[in-house]
């Protein structure tokens, strides 16, 4: 039995007990279009591991992971960078993204109902309002996002100041960019 020739896992509902709805599968994203041909979750082997970790601390809290983005191929970030409303917010493709190492998640808690707790503001809100800490977010907002932090810090991940959302393995230059091009039926560009 051959080794696989990238480090990346298919994330599931069945497989992790999360919630997955991929933005970039739909045109319900910043860049107002569909960017993935096909909604494939997938992290780095390294991540998911941290990830199964968060998937406990969230239950243990009452609530589940919902996943917006994980593994993001070169193209969609090439894609998100040229229709950015602010580059602040997207990492240059020429350097690179922690999405495009597999070590990245973009995600939010939902109850135990699957609806998803008050942060604040959206995913992907390319304002000062996404900011962790940001005094214009309502007590419970900033209750959310303090639990969504203590269970995805303890799970191993760190975050961003300026996205509430965006969490990812430390240390990120240990890992490689890794291009979609390896991955055959894995490769969320290529159409079914």
């Amino acid at each position: 039995m051959s080794a696989s020739p990238h480090p990346l896992v298919l994330i599931t509902p069945a497989t992790h007990h999360v919630v997955i709805d991929l933005a970039y599968a739909t045109p319900n994203n910043v860049a107002g279009q569909v960017i993935y041909a096909r909604p494939l979750c997938l992290l780095h082997c390294d991540a998911e591991v941290c990830l199964r970790r968060a998937v406990a601390l969230a239950a243990d809290a009452g609530c589940r992971l919902k996943v917006f983005d994980a593994f993001r191929p070169h193209e969609a970030q090439v894609l998100l960078w040229d229709t950015a409303p602010d580059r602040a917010y997207v990492a240059d493709p020429a350097i690179g993204s922690n999405h495009t190492r597999g070590t990245a998640l973009d995600l939010t808690l939902v109850d135990g109902q699957g609806v998803e707790l008050d942060m604040g503001s959206g995913f992907d809100d390319m304002t000062e309002l996404s900011h962790h800490f940001n005094p214009a977010v309502s007590a419970q907002a900033q209750a959310n996002r303090l639990l969504l932090l203590r269970t995805m810090e303890g799970a191993g991940f760190a975050h961003i100041p300026h996205e509430w959302w965006h969490y990812a393995l430390p240390e990120p230059s240990r890992y490689p960019l890794l291009s979609s091009a390896g991955l055959g039926a894995l490769n969320p560009m290529a159409p079914s």
